[in-house]
């Protein structure tokens, strides 16, 4: 009984939402292979890795430069209507790719979907803790959410290839533009918490900033940041060399990329089940760094002779250690900040995470080329190892929520302070501690 009580399933909202979102990945998942394999036809086995670096970095330059504009731009509007007008959108820029024959035409439409989708994500992300206020359970949906992402990774590569027995590459684009009709619906019927999470409260610009302001103060954040970007930079080469390491090393890329592809979503998905029990003996900060670290040492094991069950073994492996970085990411947000902040500071978490992929992805591209494809990932795993070393001495190993604080500045009548039950002549109390307007220095709180 106690299992569906705090099962994210049980609650209908929820439910259509996570439909929304699978719909959603999904449509970008057939997506990202069509865009692989445009790159492919494109450049070939000589360029398709830098072609394809390319458009994944116009995607991170959507992604990190209008993620907390387009946050501040429809505060406190319905996040339902918003989210559908997105959708569909998304679904109309989707249908003139498969026309696309050179790199800056498929370019250009990219970067306008991707920007779309920059509007979208954040959103999407900060009305999963409003539907699901326990954190346990919200912890419990992160999950659901990951496997989500991991069904991107394992379903878009089945139907994909499914497709192109049918159907020519360039009109995958097609197929992942109906996806977003079940995405749209599912919005559609979804009831949203009544009252919207973040209310228009200064100019344009202070709004656009303050999930950034948040997210600098808090020291957790900043370590999320670097573990973020730590495993960006060997999870890039997977992305973008995949492609590549199919053609040449098993002779085909439009057979052996998607099945390759589904072996890393099957090695996530079994990493995202795993991360719940994990968390609650580790913690998030030992967890993600674990994750990272793994990435790195797997990475390093490309400078093996593997055959073709040692190149699907190596995936699974490092879908496995991407989804421990990555999942817990949501919870460390809804722990950092108050609901009416989580919009700005999810818009945030948004872009800076993809301002590390905007540097590891052409990275990726350009090692690759220079120095061959096992050469790269060996120096990316280098560079994973000696990020993820600095983000454990940023984030402090003892984080608890609860903070004990001063606040002598405030009169005793102040609201805050018979919330919090303060005592003393500094007015002292503990609470779960956010960089709020109360709130604006971490280093005059200490753990509780």
């Amino acid at each position: 009984m106690t299992e569906v009580r705090i099962s994210p399933i049980a609650n209908p909202a929820f439910r259509t939402l996570f439909v929304a979102q699978v719909c959603s990945l999904l449509a970008i998942g057939l997506m990202t292979v069509a865009m692989s394999l445009a790159a492919y036809r494109i450049g070939g086995t000589a360029e398709a890795g830098q072609i394809l670096g390319f458009l994944l970095a116009v995607k991170m330059v959507a992604y990190v430069g209008i993620a907390p504009l387009a946050e501040a731009l429809f505060a406190g509007q319905s996040r339902k209507r918003v989210m559908v007008w997105l959708d569909i959108a998304r679904m109309a820029l989707l249908l003139p790719m498969a026309f696309a024959t050179q790199t800056w035409q498929i370019g250009a439409l990219a970067l306008v979907f991707f920007a779309v989708s920059s509007g979208f994500t954040p959103i999407f992300q900060s009305v999963i803790p409003d539907v699901l206020p326990d954190e346990q359970t919200y912890s419990r949906a992160l999950v659901w959410s990951r496997i989500a992402y991991t069904l991107e990774s394992v379903l878009s590569p089945v139907i994909a290839a499914m497709v192109l027995q049918l159907v020519a590459g360039e009109f995958l684009f097609w197929v992942a533009a109906l996806a977003f009709v079940g995405s749209i619906t599912a919005l559609m019927i979804t009831r949203f918490p009544v009252g919207e999470a973040d209310p228009r409260k200064g100019s344009y610009l202070t709004r656009a900033l303050k999930g950034l302001s948040i997210y600098r103060k808090t020291p957790r954040l900043r370590g999320l940041f670097l573990l973020n970007f730590s495993l960006s930079l060997s999870m890039a080469w997977v992305l973008v060399h995949s492609v590549v390491l199919a053609g040449a090393q098993l002779g085909d890329a439009e057979r052996h990329f998607p099945i390759l592809m589904a072996f890393y979503g099957l090695g996530a998905a079994i990493g995202a089940v795993l991360v719940p029990r994990l968390i609650k003996a580790l913690g998030e900060r030992r967890v993600m760094a674990m994750g990272a670290l793994l990435h790195a040492v797997l990475g390093l094991g490309i400078a093996l002779p593997l055959g073709y069950d040692g190149y699907m073994a190596l995936w699974v492996g490092f879908g496995l250690a991407a989804s421990l970085v990555l999942t817990p990411g949501g919870l460390v947000i809804a722990r950092s900040a108050g609901s009416g902040a989580r919009p700005a500071l999810f818009a945030a978490q948004f872009s800076l995470s993809h301002a590390g992929w905007l540097v590891a992805y052409p990275l990726a591209g350009e090692l690759g080329a220079r120095v061959g494809l096992e050469p790269a990932l060996l120096i990316l795993s280098a560079l994973t190892i000696g990020v993820s070393v600095l983000a454990l001495r940023v984030w402090p190993a003892n984080d608890p929520l609860a903070r004990e604080h001063d606040h002598p500045e405030l009169p005793d009548d102040h609201p805050h302070l018979r919330e919090a039950s303060a005592h003393g002549p500094h007015q002292r109390h503990v609470h779960a501690f956010y960089i709020d307007d109360l709130h604006q220095d971490w280093s005059a709180s200490r753990p509780a």
